[in-house]
């Protein structure tokens, strides 16, 4: 007999976590006004979670919030639980990339709010605040998805709900999940975005079609035509090139490359040969998709 497994829900509630995980960005003075810290903890007290989900800091990103650190000290306390076997001492729950950062600046002290979370709601709130950054592209959204229901018993519902995202976004993402994993690769890479992800779902054979998509830059729709068979009206697209007809060096499409998977469109950069300015473009496949732009840009206010 297969037990039936139970969809629970925790008893403070995941909306009432969500209220303690905080943007994982380091906000600006002229930001709402970030919580008020408990206390001042010194750093060396302060130990991260040994069960924490992400494993890679960006190197870049984290010396831009050193730097950041350094000139304004740090604005958003981080989340802490007291250490059961270490008297004085705190486990991080949230915030572990401002630990880091702040111990590259050298500060001594750093603000904290002290929650008294069990094992399991530290590792549901580390879930829920990687999926909050806006760096994450569409594979890793999903996959925090995903730990979310199966670790956790939420439904797409409740997720929509509380993360403040559309039940038709958490279902369409996590069925880019069921992609062979070269072609979750691809999107991950950015070699391809979610749209084209989404589109090769259907196709008999995603992976030979991904290759194809890449290596013909074929649109999302003309993606979609042939993964109903329909090649005779996919029309032949010329060498990736710039608004001026100017073939893209390697720099350009890498950093194309590398704004699609952060954002999880497309992105189209055309750089006038010699000159400063240029044009960048976003192309978004769904109104869902838009919200989630416009929600990103309004964040960096």
């Amino acid at each position: 007999m297969v037990e039936k497994r139970e969809r629970r829900g925790l008893g403070r509630g995941l909306s009432a976590l969500m209220a303690d995980v905080e943007p994982a960005v380091q906000t600006s003075a002229t930001d709402s006004p970030a919580p008020r810290a408990d206390r001042l903890v010194p750093i060396d007290r302060i130990h991260p979670n040994p069960d924490q989900p992400r494993r890679r800091f960006s190197e870049e990103q984290l010396e831009e919030l050193t730097d950041s650190i350094r000139a304004k000290g740090i604005i958003q306390p981080i989340i802490v639980r007291e250490k059961p076997d270490m008297p004085d001492h705190f486990e991080i729950v949230a915030g572990e990339r401002r630990w880091r950062a702040a111990q590259k600046a050298q500060l001594h002290d750093i603000p904290v709010l002290v929650r008294s979370f069990t094992d399991t709601e530290v590792l549901e709130v580390a879930i829920i605040e990687n999926i909050q950054r806006a760096d994450l592209n569409a594979i890793e959204e999903a996959a925090g998805f995903r730990q979310l229901m199966f670790k956790f018993g939420h439904t797409q519902e409740k997720l929509a709900e509380a993360l403040g995202k559309s039940r038709s976004h958490i279902a369409n993402l996590m069925r880019l999940l069921n992609l062979p994993d070269d072609v979750q690769a691809h999107v991950s890479e950015g070699r391809l975005s979610a749209g084209h992800a989404r589109a090769l779902i259907t196709a008999p054979d995603p992976s030979a079609l991904a290759r194809t998509v890449i290596s013909r830059n074929l649109s999302v729709r003309d993606t979609e035509k042939l993964a109903k068979g329909d090649s005779a009206r996919v029309e032949k697209r010329p060498q990736r090139t710039d608004g001026m007809g100017i073939e893209k060096d390697a720099d350009t499409r890498a950093l194309e490359n590398d704004l699609s998977a952060a954002l999880g469109m497309k992105i189209t950069i055309d750089h006038k040969p010699g000159a400063e300015s240029g044009r960048l473009t976003i192309s978004y496949d769904t109104l869902d998709q838009l919200d989630a732009l416009c929600g990103i840009l309004s964040a960096q206010r």
